[in-house]
């Protein structure tokens, strides 16, 4: 059977009801399993896992993302995480059965029925980018919502899917195909957003560090602390371990501890290769984190 895992990540952290009704959307669709969903405060971002058939997801993504449109007005919206739109980026990603030109083909239908539906235009990334340059989600992202408006006049810079006037409610949306990815952050007994802006710097791929991480250093207001919010797309060559005790080591040397880290989703049993969510520190933990915990659901 084709499978197809949907994590789409909306520009609303802060407002439960919200949450609660996007949420509500998705289990109003028999053909899918939302497997995990949660709202960060600080970021200001709500992040969805669901799976199903190709054509089940599709419907369901596309008439969550239209609950999200209806409640986020990103004139209003603010946070520490990087955003183009109130449905700000819906990746598709091949599980089971399925091969990467499904995931592909789902996103470009997607992406072609947001805008016709909503009026939202759309950037493509990752295998179903179809402008080079636009393989990396953080360059497509680039200058984020306040900037898309000048963005988008830009022959270089326009969608892929609508056209280039600026929606000031809704901004863009970026779709696309991928691989599995980890969504890890590691939270510091530390308020040094220069620490973790630094040790970000230093274990992400493009700044010589870990092969297959992004990173960013943020600041958890709300909590007061310090946070490395890391994207791991390949864990099978990086596990968490490996992210773990880097930011553990470059942490010490500024004789600052790790407090706890978290999942953001699901993740793959490979993540965990050589550790323990107990050394990882890892709170909320539980086996319905796995991803495959939850394909099990389509073989029963």
């Amino acid at each position: 059977m084709k499978i197809i895992e949907c994590v789409p990540n909306f520009s609303e952290g802060r407002d439960k009801k919200k949450i609660a009704a996007i949420a509500r959307v998705f289990k109003s669709f028999s053909g899918v399993r939302l497997a995990d969903f949660s709202g960060d405060a600080d970021h200001n971002r709500s992040v969805f896992t669901f799976l199903g058939k190709p054509g089940d997801v599709l419907e369901a993504a596309l008439a969550a993302s239209g609950k999200a449109l209806d409640l986020i007005d990103m004139r209003k919206q603010a946070g520490v995480h990087p955003r183009l739109g109130a449905v700000d980026v819906v990746p598709f990603i091949p599980l089971a059965k399925a091969k990467m030109k499904d995931a592909v083909d789902l996103a470009h239908l997607f992406g072609q029925q947001l805008y016709e539906r909503f009026g939202v235009p759309v950037y493509f990334y990752g295998d179903a980018a179809l402008i080079p340059g636009r393989g990396e989600l953080a360059a497509v992202r680039h200058g984020g919502y306040e900037a898309l408006e000048m963005k988008m006049i830009n022959q270089g810079d326009a969608p892929d899917v609508g056209n280039s006037k600026f929606n000031a409610r809704a901004g863009a949306t970026v779709v696309g195909a991928r691989e599995p990815l980890v969504a890890y952050n590691i939270n510091l007994v530390s308020d040094d957003l220069r620490l973790a802006q630094n040790i970000a710097s230093q274990i992400r791929e493009k700044g010589g560090g870990l092969k297959h991480v992004r990173a960013i250093g943020v600041i958890l207001k709300s909590r007061g602390i310090a946070q490395v919010s890391i994207n791991m797309t390949n864990c099978k060559e990086t596990p968490l371990k490996s992210i773990y005790d880097l930011v553990n080591t470059l942490a010490a040397g500024r004789d600052v501890e790790i407090l706890e880290s978290e999942l953001i989703g699901l993740t793959p049993k490979c993540a965990f290769a050589g550790t323990t969510p107990k050394y990882l520190k890892l709170k909320d933990f539980d086996k319905e984190r796995l991803l495959e915990t939850h394909l099990k659901h389509f073989e029963d």
